[in-house]
């Protein structure tokens, strides 16, 4: 078939037949011919091209020149299927509402201007043709096949992806940007509603770029986001959608993802790698990130809802400490009005005198006799009773309140410590925000001066945080404050931005183990002992002090003995206890502190004190939670559940757990979960899974987000009336059995 062969031999056709037509028709047969010589003009010009298939779909005609194009000849090509040219569009893009070529074919249906990437062999270089094509039927209806033009779009294509690009991408990073984000989860939800499927969705703040900018400068604050992008991405990788809302805020869509362990996993992954320090032109910088976790259909359904769900979680993470993550919960709303009277209140509670400083022992092994004393804060709210430091500290740290509050415990702690033995050291906390201020020294000076304390009884205990700023202001500071005479250590070493660099170049007279890694080193298998060893070894190596914190029980007590530790710190020696206590204690003469708690460390408990819904079989009952941990839980309320008893334990917001009787004594029982419960980020535990809002709705209730509260038993009813197994239950149950 040579070039415009078809077209050709198609106008000698009708021009034999013209000699057999009536004088009448020579105007109407010059026309058509007339067409034909245009149309093989076109081809030849490269301008489209035809084709035509059969019935079935295969090639009879393709101009020679498109051919060429896809590196053959019109000959090789007639024959095969039209669909045969292109390659699958697999983009699952749920924006994407235009049907591929081998639908509409199938289908027959006419199409204009379809997109199809060409596929041509020994070429990675992708090739565009906008396509457009018409069924065809004879004069009795049947279909014969399809005609139809072509074009090469490829020059087009890239510059509708260059614009759209720009329209759509963080120019930045590469990221996508908050329009493109908000556009792509408002229809993958939409799109998932209909299929029941589940995504999660991340917010990320970055702590602490700001100090960067303003220490560096804004170029280096580019440079830092788009190697922060880069970091998320190689984390993410093709798993989900990253993009850069602006500034230092970043959102991750996970779609087909709600299990919170895995999601809890991956939030601190996120978090250790986009903590771990950056070079910038020869500069090193240090920043952290904190997490918020929403997850549809569960915290939302639409893309309004799970953004919202997001924002109150990552807004709880920051007022947690930062470099944090939390899982959205219902009570978060309420958490930031709480949050919000928090702040005002503790204003005032210096004023007041509601701050009191408790102080807890650091325990030689060996001796059993109190090395030093460790001051922590104290808040006894008229109202609220005690409320913890780790409520209280993270909001005062965000406010200049942590100044007036942090300069009042150096020399309250100074003035106490005054009283006890010479040999006794008193330990103080330091944050970040008073560490960067250029006066505390002078701070420090003072609380010395008026208490008459020696310099070398009080020790600064600073975290990894501090290291975040500008490092030389950072060593000028360590300088200043050891010029002092008082002794320097770190404190929660390994957990958050850890650098051996620290400990060269820094002046520490003590590392503190954090008690995360003391927590679980007895357990087989559990590598925190070797952690333990590795940085008493290293501590000693560097003529350094090692405490061991958060000690509770006797074989962690004897496992951080034999592995070295300096001095031990926990409820295995005491509590924190107030100033006259301690006085009186050294009044007595008792400066020795025996080992009091359980022999083996299990799984952390938490008190509680919460009404949950217990089902079992076709029954549901009130009762009350007393205590929490990630293995099991202790409940009242229901009498004489015999041992071995299975249980479904209904904690509210769709959460069951599936539990058996271990210990049962009157109303009272101990369970232990099938299935352990996760972290949420914060001191608290969540299940894994929850009971699905698609299944709820399944079962009879309107489709929604899930409600705080605990759920209604929803029975169905067998066909002689009978109750059989709760139909949520029978949806999700196989989902709680992991």
């Amino acid at each position: 078939m040579s070039k415009g062969g078809f077209l050709s031999r198609l106008g000698s056709s009708k021009a034999a037949q013209a000699e057999q037509q009536p004088a009448s028709a020579p105007v109407a047969l010059d026309n058509a011919i007339q067409r034909l010589e245009l149309l093989d003009n076109f081809e030849n010009l490269d301008l489209g091209w035809f084709w035509a298939t059969d019935a079935k779909g295969r090639m009879i005609y393709l101009s020679e020149s498109a051919a060429v194009a896809l590196g053959s000849d019109s000959v090789a090509l007639v024959g095969r299927q039209l669909t045969s040219l292109f390659i699958p569009d697999k983009n699952d893009d749920p924006e994407k509402s235009e049907r591929p070529l081998p639908f509409l074919i199938s289908a027959r249906n006419s199409f204009a201007d379809l997109a199809a990437r060409v596929a041509i062999e020994g070429t990675e270089s992708e090739v565009w043709w906008s396509i457009s094509g018409k069924p065809q039927y004879d004069k009795e209806g049947e279909f014969v096949g399809y005609r139809g033009g072509a074009k090469d779009v490829t020059a087009v294509r890239e510059r509708e992806l260059d614009a759209t690009r720009l329209a759509r991408f963080d120019t930045l990073t590469g990221l996508a940007n908050r329009h493109r984000m908000e556009k792509r989860l408002t229809a993958t939800l939409t799109a998932y509603q209909a299929a029941k499927r589940s995504c999660a969705l991340m917010m990320l703040d970055l702590d602490r770029f700001k100090q960067v900018n303003d220490t560096l400068g804004h170029p280096a604050g580019d440079e830092l986001l788009k190697q922060v992008a880069q970091r998320l991405t190689t984390i993410i990788g093709e798993n989900g959608e990253i993009g850069r809302l602006g500034g230092d805020e970043f959102q991750i869509m996970l779609p087909d993802l709600d299990d919170r362990g895995k999601l809890g996993d991956l939030a601190q992954r996120v978090i250790q790698m986009v903590s771990q320090p950056y070079s910038i032109d020869g500069s090193r910088a240090i920043i952290g990130t904190s997490i918020g976790v929403a997850i549809a259909p569960y915290d939302g359904l639409d893309a309004d809802e799970l953004v919202s769900a997001a924002d109150l979680a990552l807004y709880a993470a920051k007022g947690g400490g930062r470099g944090q993550f939390r899982f959205y919960s219902s009570d978060l709303k309420d958490g930031a009005k709480l949050r919000k009277q928090i702040e005002e209140d503790l204003r005032d509670a210096l004023h007041k005198e509601q701050l009191e400083l408790h102080y807890q022992p650091l325990v030689c092994p060996h001796t059993r006799h109190a090395k030093a004393f460790e001051s922590l804060m104290r808040w006894n709210h008229p109202d609220r009773g005690w409320i913890s430091p780790g409520e209280f500290i993270p909001i005062a740290e965000e406010t200049s309140i942590i100044a007036d509050i942090g300069e009042w415990a150096l020399m309250r702690a100074c003035t106490d410590a005054v009283e006890w033995p010479d040999t006794i050291r008193v330990a103080v906390n330091v944050s970040a925000v008073q560490f960067a201020n250029d006066d505390f020294p002078q701070i420090v000076e003072r609380a010395l001066q008026n208490s008459g304390l020696t310099p070398g009884r009080l020790e600064l205990e600073i975290t990894e945080s501090v290291f975040m700023g500008d490092p030389h202001a950072t060593n000028r500071m360590f300088k200043k404050l050891k010029k002092l005479g008082v002794r320097l250590a770190l404190d929660d070493f390994g957990t958050g931005y850890s650098s051996l660099a620290y400990l060269r170049d820094a002046p520490f007279d003590k590392v503190k183990i954090d008690q995360s890694f003391v927590r679980g080193s007895t357990v087989k298998g559990n590598n925190n002992s070797a952690i333990i060893t590795a940085i008493v070894s290293l501590a000693k190596a560097l003529n350094m002090d090692t405490v061991a914190e958060g000690v509770e029980s006797a074989d962690e007590l004897q496992l951080v003995t034999e592995r070295g530790a300096g001095a031990i710190q926990g409820f295995i020696f005491s509590r924190a206890m107030p100033q006259a206590e301690v006085l009186s204690r050294f009044a007595e003469g008792l400066l020795t502190f025996n080992p009091s708690g359980p022999a083996k460390h299990r799984a952390d408990r938490k008190t509680v004190f919460r009404k949950i819904g217990v089902i079992h079989e076709d029954h549901r009952y009130k009762a009350v939670l007393r205590n929490l941990s990630a293995t099991g839980a202790m409940i009242e309320g229901i009498l004489n559940i015999p041992k071995g008893t299975n249980l479904v334990l209904d904690l509210g917001e769709g959460q069951l757990a599936v539990a058996t009787v271990r210990r049962s004594r009157d109303a009272t029982q101990g369970l232990q979960f099938e299935t352990p419960l996760v972290s949420d980020g914060a001191d608290g535990l969540c299940t894994r899974h929850r009971v699905s809002p698609y299944s709820l709705a399944a079962a009879g209730m309107p489709l929604a987000a899930l409600p705080p509260g605990n759920y209604p038993l929803i029975n169905n009813q067998a066909a002689d009336g009978t109750p059989t197994r709760p139909a949520f239950m029978e949806l999700d149950m196989k989902v709680h059995k992991g």
